[in-house]
């Protein structure tokens, strides 16, 4: 008899963006540390959502098979025709050129499947029903935004449509895409866990809307000048908050305490060239 506690019972997506070239997987379970296991995602190369008897190899070795040219069909083929267990396995790719493919096993537990399309493949195991992945792969290809809104999109409306027939415990965002970690250095441009959480999708999206306040390169609208009630409003702030000494700083002083400000607050991809302005810091919904 097979026991559940030793498979990987999930649902997940894993999708490309052309104009940006951004690839990404997220994914949600019945299961600690979800994002530890299933997702794998390298710029240039593709993403995998390996799950089910999941087999971490399948992340590792396939982002090598499609960084050296493999469609994400192809590198399926040929990680699942040498793999003994492959009927327990569950797996979702898509390819750096936006090639897309989803395998399940034969002995994944029921409801188990998926679907692919352009630029993306969905999967899940033990989920109330093909509804599920029907219903995210309609959120991810009528959603519009960046990768991340649609994954998480895609993650949400799998959910509403019954998600894992167990419950929920965990998820996990990933986002690949050149340059695009912190100070340009790592492709990991979103790396957020929910490791053990009642609602995790829910929290996920909450950490999501954080790392675009804390990390979000700023847009044109979001910028707007020290001057007038904005300079009098921030002055009053930072003098409140014992950033600023004086009530009526010169204009460095008022810098150089928004300065700190942005510094002890982890807002560093916030601060403006003196003479650009400030950003404005708002959650996005």
């Amino acid at each position: 008899m097979k026991i559940f506690k030793d498979f990987i019972n999930t649902y997940s997506i894993v999708g490309y963006d052309p104009e940006t070239e951004e690839l990404g997987v997220a994914v949600v379970s019945k299961f600690l540390a979800v994002g530890s296991i299933v997702p794998w995602a390298k710029a240039g190369a593709g993403a995998v959502a390996t799950q089910s008897w999941a087999n971490p190899l399948y992340g590792k070795r396939g982002l090598e098979l499609m960084e050296s040219g493999k469609s994400a069909e192809e590198t399926i083929s040929i990680l699942t025709e040498c793999d003994e267990q492959k009927a327990l396995r569950q797996v979702g790719m898509v390819d750096a050129k936006g090639n897309s493919a989803t395998f399940s096993g034969d002995e994944c537990y029921k409801w188990a499947g998926g679907m692919s399309g352009k630029h993306f493949a969905c999967q899940g195991n033990i989920l109330a029903g093909r509804e599920v992945v029907e219903a995210m792969a309609a959120a991810f290809q009528s959603c519009k935004g960046d990768l991340a809104t649609r994954l998480l999109k895609a993650l949400m409306s799998g959910e509403q449509a019954g998600g894992d027939r167990r419950g929920k415990q965990s998820a996990s965002l990933l986002v690949v895409k050149e340059n695009g970690g912190y100070g340009g250095m790592t492709d990991r441009y979103l790396d957020l866990r929910v490791d053990d959480h009642e609602e995790p999708v829910e929290e996920l999206l909450r950490l999501f809307n954080l790392h675009q306040l804390y990390f979000k390169k700023s847009k044109g609208e979001e910028i707007l000048f020290v001057e007038g009630g904005i300079k009098e409003d921030l002055a009053c702030s930072l003098y409140k908050s014992s950033l600023l000494t004086a009530k009526d700083p010169t204009d460095d002083q008022l810098l150089d305490a928004l300065q700190d400000f942005h510094l002890i607050e982890n807002f560093n991809e916030s601060m403006q060239v003196r003479g650009q302005g400030i950003r404005v810091l708002q959650f996005k919904g």
